[in-house]
């Protein structure tokens, strides 16, 4: 026998071994009996819907900030929190008030190379901690994409879309800070946690 005939059987040997392991398995995870009743309700109401959870789950439905911009367009600022990791994320809601299709204006994504070239987003966002005197752009990650709601485009008359903004944490000293969103009025939030 050739060592390339042995490697192939081994291998083969291994894929069916490994086979029969999961069968075993899924046969000795399976119920029957009457205690194995499944719930009835979900937990969150977005499983319930069956769409992605939300990054906004938890959150207030008291806004903590409104913004209001072109066209009938508010954003709703409904969390900002700070992470352990050295940002702080911002959550809340993109809606359109208006009656009519809005086209979401180019200009939230910012003007900076780097957040052009990946298409409409609130990349254009930034936090002004008056305290420390200091501006905080949205957070990118390595491929220079930013850590914001992407992919917008349109929203329909009172339509509602979930959005989030990462940026460098403040000190911790800060508990306020401005919400600046191109061609939108800026907003005094709180940051909380």
């Amino acid at each position: 026998m050739s060592i390339r005939f042995t490697a192939q059987a081994r291998r083969g040997l291994v894929a069916l071994a490994v086979g029969a392991g999961l069968v075993l398995g899924a046969v000795g995870c399976g119920g029957g009996g009457a205690e194995d009743k499944k719930p009835e309700a979900s937990a969150s109401a977005s499983q319930h819907h069956m769409s992605n959870p939300s990054t906004q789950e938890g959150t207030s439905d008291t806004p903590l900030a409104e913004l209001r911009g072109p066209d009938g367009l508010v954003l709703q600022v409904t969390a900002a929190s700070p992470d352990s990791g050295g940002f702080v994320t911002i959550n809340g809601t993109l809606k359109n008030d208006s009656g009519k299709t809005v086209v979401v204006p180019v200009a939230l994504r910012g003007d900076e190379t780097e957040i052009v070239k990946h298409g409409t987003s609130l990349g254009g966002a930034t936090l002004i901690d008056a305290q420390g005197k200091k501006r905080y752009y949205v957070l990118r990650d390595t491929d220079g994409r930013p850590l914001t709601t992407t992919d917008l485009s349109t929203i329909e008359g009172g339509q509602t879309i979930p959005v989030f903004m990462q940026f460098p944490s403040p000190p911790a000293s800060t508990t306020e800070v401005t919400l600046q969103l191109p061609t939108f009025s800026s907003a005094l939030i709180k940051i909380s946690g």
